[in-house]
This record gives C-alpha cells, sequence and structure tokens, in this order.
C-alpha cells in the first residue's frame, strides 16, 4: 500500500507523524493492532522519557488537525458531527475546529477573475475590494459592486487547492484502509467510505457553478416564504473557479445580543429555524448541509417577523425515498414511543443485519429513550437522542449509514443554533406536527390527491385512448378465454387417452399372461380328456387371454382413426 504513494506523498506523511508526535498522539497510533508488537519503541524513544502533554487527547488531536492544514481542519469538521463514531471528549474539541485560513493575495484573486470571465476586472466591476471578507480553505470572498450599482461578493477558488486536496485525501485513504484492516471496529465504520465521501464534498465544493446551481434550486424553493431568503445568483459571473452573489445585509446568527437589542421574537426565530429543517429535508427533499453560525445570517428589520438568510452551498444533500419514508416513520415512532416500531424501521431498511432479534433492539432503545422522555421536553436534545441511538446499535453491528451524515450534522447545527437563540426550545413539540403532517400526506387522502394531481396530466392524454383500450382489453380477454377453454378440451382429451392406454396395457398383460400360462400348462401337463387332447381349464385360460388381447387392440384402432 504504501510502496505506491508519490515520493511528495511520503514527505506529506512523514510530516503528519511529525505532528503526532509533537501533540503527543502517537500513543493513539500505536494502539491499532497493526503496531501494537512495537509499542515498545515509544517507551526506548528519548524524547516520549519527561515529556508531558498538559491537555487531554480531544484537544491534542484539535491542535494536531490544526497544524496539518485546511483539508485535515475540514475532515475533522465532517467527523465532529458523527458523534456515533467518536467519544464525547473529542468530538466536543473536532466541533471547536474554525476553518480560517490567510487570504491569498489580491493579485491571484484578481488574475483568477480576469482568466475565469475573459475581461479585466475593472470592467467587470465598478469597485472590487482588495481585501478580502472571508478566506476559508477552499475559496475566499471579496466584496464588489456592479456598473448598474448592485452590490455583490466574489467568490473566488484558491489557486493550487485541488492539488493539495487530492494529495491529502490519497493519504486519508491510506489511513483508513489500514484502520479498516487493524482496527477491530474498522469494518463496521467503514472508514473508507467515510473518505470517499469526504472526498466527494470537498471536489463538490470546487466547482463553483454547482454551488451556484444549489443556490438558485433552494431559492426557487423558498421564492414567497418568510422563512428563509437565498442571494440572488449572477448567472453572467460565474465559472467553475469564480461566483458572483447579491450582498445580503444581516445579523449574525450566533450574535445573540445584537437581536435581543433589536427586539427580534427569538422564540419565533428559532422554531422557524426547525421548520426550515423539516420542510427542506421532507418536502423538498434538498437541504442546505453546511448550517453552521457563519454561514447563516438574519433579517430582522421587522422584529417580529424574522426570517433567516444563507450563504455557502457548497454542501447540499438529499435523501433516496425509502430513506426519506424511513426517517420520518422513525421520527414519528419516537414521537409516539412505540419502540418496537422502531426497532422493526432499522431491521427493514437493512440498517442492523437481519438476523437481529427485533425484541433486543427494542429493549436497548427502550433504555435509552424512557429516561429521556421523563425529563421536561425543553431539556431534551433530540440530536444527542439520535446520537445515543446510533452508539446503542453499535452493539448490533448497525453499519455507518454515509447518506445520513449530512442529516446528522445539519439537525446537531439547526438545534445548537436553535437553543442559542431561545434555550427553551422544544424541538418535540415544534417538529411534531411536521412529521405527522408529512406522514398524512404520505399515505392518507391528501396522498392520493397528490398522486391524481401529478398524474393528471398523463391521464387527460391518455383519456381519448381509453375507450380503443377498453375495447382492446376485452377482446384480448375473450381471446384469452377462448384459448383457456381450448386447452382444457384438449387436456381433457389427452387424459381420457391416457385412460384408455392404460386400459389397453392392462389387457393386453393380463392376455398374455394367460395364454403364456395356457401353453405352459400344455408343455408340461399329461394327455388329458378333453377337446384336442387339452383339458378344459387350459382351453379356459387360453381362451380367456385371446379375449383380453383381441379387446385391447379393438379399443385401439377408434382411437387411432381419430
Amino acid at each position: 500500500m504504501l510502496q505506491h504513494l508519490h515520493p511528495s506523498q511520503i514527505l506529506r506523511l512523514l510530516t503528519i507523524n511529525r505532528v503526532l508526535i509533537r501533540h503527543g498522539l502517537d500513543d493513539v497510533v500505536l494502539t491499532l493492532r497493526l503496531f501494537r508488537p512495537v509499542r515498545f519503541v515509544r517507551y526506548m524513544a528519548p524524547w516520549n522519557w519527561f515529556r508531558k502533554v498538559p491537555y487531554g487527547r480531544g484537544e491534542r488531536i484539535r491542535r494536531a488537525l490544526e497544524d496539518l492544514g485546511p483539508i485535515f481542519i475540514k475532515f475533522g469538521q465532517m467527523v465532529s458531527t458523527r458523534r456515533d463514531l467518536l467519544p464525547d471528549d473529542i468530538a466536543a474539541e473536532l466541533a471547536r475546529l474554525q476553518d480560517r485560513v490567510p487570504p491569498f493575495p489580491n493579485d491571484q484573486a484578481r488574475a483568477i477573475i480576469e482568466r475565469a470571465l475573459g475581461r479585466p476586472v475593472e470592467s467587470l466591476f465598478a469597485a472590487f475590494e482588495a481585501t478580502p471578507m472571508a478566506s476559508a480553505s477552499i475559496a475566499q470572498v471579496h466584496g464588489a459592486v456592479l456598473h448598474d450599482g448592485r452590490r455583490v461578493v466574489v467568490k473566488v477558488v484558491r489557486p493550487g487547492i485541488e492539488k493539495a486536496i487530492r494529495r491529502d485525501v490519497e493519504l486519508m485513504y491510506v489511513i483508513a484502509e489500514l484502520a479498516e484492516r487493524y482496527w477491530p471496529e474498522g469494518r463496521r465504520l467503514r472508514p473508507v467510505e467515510v473518505v470517499a465521501e469526504y472526498e466527494q464534498t470537498l471536489l463538490d465544493e470546487l466547482d463553483l457553478m454547482r454551488e451556484a446551481a444549489n443556490a438558485s434550486q433552494i431559492r426557487r424553493n423558498f421564492e414567497g416564504s418568510p422563512l428563509l431568503y437565498m442571494p440572488e445568483v449572477h448567472w453572467d459571473y460565474c465559472r467553475q473557479d469564480v461566483m458572483v452573489m447579491e450582498r445580503i445585509q444581516g445579523i449574525p446568527v450566533s450574535d445573540v445580543a445584537a437581536l435581543r437589542a433589536r427586539g427580534v421574537d427569538l422564540r419565533l426565530l428559532a422554531e422557524r429555524g426547525v421548520e426550515i429543517f423539516f420542510t427542506q429535508v421532507f418536502r423538498h427533499n434538498f437541504f442546505h448541509a453546511d448550517m453552521h453560525p457563519g454561514n447563516i445570517f438574519i433579517d430582522a428589520r421587522d422584529p417580529a417577523d424574522p426570517s433567516y438568510i444563507a450563504v455557502d452551498f457548497g454542501i447540499v444533500g438529499t435523501l433516496s425515498p425509502a430513506d426519506q419514508r424511513y426517517l420520518a416513520e422513525n421520527f414519528y415512532a419516537f414521537f409516539n414511543r412505540d419502540y418496537a416500531r422502531v426497532a422493526e424501521l432499522h431491521v427493514e431498511s437493512g440498517w442492523v443485519p437481519s438476523d437481529v432479534r427485533v425484541a433486543d433492539l427494542e429493549g436497548a432503545i427502550r433504555t435509552v429513550c424512557e429516561p429521556i422522555f421523563e425529563k421536561p421536553l425543553k431539556d431534551i436534545s433530540f440530536g444527542h437522542v439520535l446520537v445515543r441511538l446510533f452508539q446503542t446499535a453499535r452493539r448490533f453491528n448497525m453499519e455507518v449509514q454515509p447518506q445520513l451524515v449530512l442529516l446528522e450534522k445539519t439537525l446537531l447545527n439547526i438545534e445548537g443554533m436553535g437553543r442559542d437563540l431561545y434555550p427553551d426550545l422544544d424541538l418535540w413539540k415544534t417538529a411534531r406536527p411536521f412529521i405527522q403532517r408529512w406522514m398524512d400526506e404520505q399515505v392518507g387522502a391528501r396522498a392520493l390527491v397528490r398522486g391524481l394531481r401529478r398524474n393528471l396530466p398523463f391521464i387527460l392524454e391518455k383519456a381519448p385512448d381509453v375507450p380503443g383500450l377498453l375495447h382492446e382489453a376485452l377482446r384480448q380477454q375473450t381471446l384469452a378465454d377462448e384459448r383457456q377453454a381450448l386447452q382444457q378440451a384438449q387436456l381433457r382429451r389427452l387424459q381420457a387417452e391416457i385412460r384408455d392406454a392404460n386400459r389397453r396395457t392392462v389387457f393386453a398383460v393380463l392376455g398374455g399372461a394367460l395364454v403364456i400360462g395356457a401353453v405352459l400348462l400344455v408343455s408340461r401337463a399329461p394327455v388329458m380328456p378333453g377337446l384336442l387332447g387339452m383339458p378344459w381349464p387350459t382351453w379356459g385360460l387360453g381362451g380367456l387371454g385371446l379375449v383380453l388381447l383381441l379387446a385391447s387392440l379393438w379399443r385401439r384402432a377408434p382411437l387411432e382413426k381419430s
């Protein structure tokens, strides 16, 4: 595996090892079964004799990822949402990772813009801010003004970032393959799939045309809605590594003090955040999957009717219809404390192996949920309930579901923001009517009406053909009935022929046996009084045999003629 690496990747791997050692993480690496035979090396190394790391393992891992650079920082951010994989102390530290990197020079940004759009920056914009508004691992954002006076933001992909991504992701695959092979839980947690999902997410973020399309889709979904506003995309200025959007004005959602100062209805705002999540997941099946506080702003112009503003649409999520239905049914069953149904859904969906006893899984789920339901609803964290259920399912060999990673991450973000805005937020009370309505729409009268409405154009298109189709269907049914009657008559005739053939065979065998018996008697018996010197019993046997043989031949003739 290691022999296939490029020399530059080997150097990068050595750098990673050096960073791990500097932060006291060599003992973490040596816990892998692959390295256990050489663990003694750690105690022989002189730098370990007197070294004491003054902070815990979670902070050590966070600091190491920060030192390894933006690609590893983003990976840590993604993994921090997988609390089913991580201990709480590590997950909490990874959640503190900030995607902040030094900006690249203004002249590089201008060169990328001019190369992508084929025109000088001065002819594209009436004004262009040299100092970026924000700088992250994938791109940075500059303020600008179009010649018609509209204020916009210009997002530019960081130069050389794709090469760095592919180099570091290749190393992550090596580490993941080692973990899957030598870590006891590697097969269940599927680290290679986690890295593959991360790689796809990063590569998608590099394509700003894709991000612009995501933004347009969400904007269209919420058009006219008081819940969420999406900036307008200026398509004439968008390319794969440059995107221009409307510049929005709002209060960062994390600035609760400013929101209170403006008199914003924080309870309504928190509840609308929950409604946005469930609307995107279950109604649109297209959700913004990077809704951390840095990407969310509040339009507080009307404090009694606040709305959200979202930016950064590089990561979006969707669910298959099957996963969407199973997830909704899980939520609905939780709300009703139907633990048996929750366990059945986990088996039916394939999230746990089919040989798991549903009763055992039901008992484990009840053990997690029942104490939580005894608390006041405002003290229940729905996201953490979901995490604890994943942790409980671990002992039932529940495999990681990559398609639910973004959903879990988004749910935790939404709930965290909601509770920061309004600590008494009752997520269960807010979400339950929505799930109930969605279930009614899927299986009730609404589902029937919606299906008819969706198929109405097809029905109307085919309506003129209905009489002809009915006539043809009836004709085909008549022909099928006639063929069936003919086949049944032929079957009855065949059965009669088989019965007659069986009778002829029996007559022939009996007749032949009687004739043979008579011949044997003649050949062995002495001359006795009778016709032609043969006893009367012999004549009787032979005569009966001949009669049976003639009868079998006579019964065959009519059948053969027919």
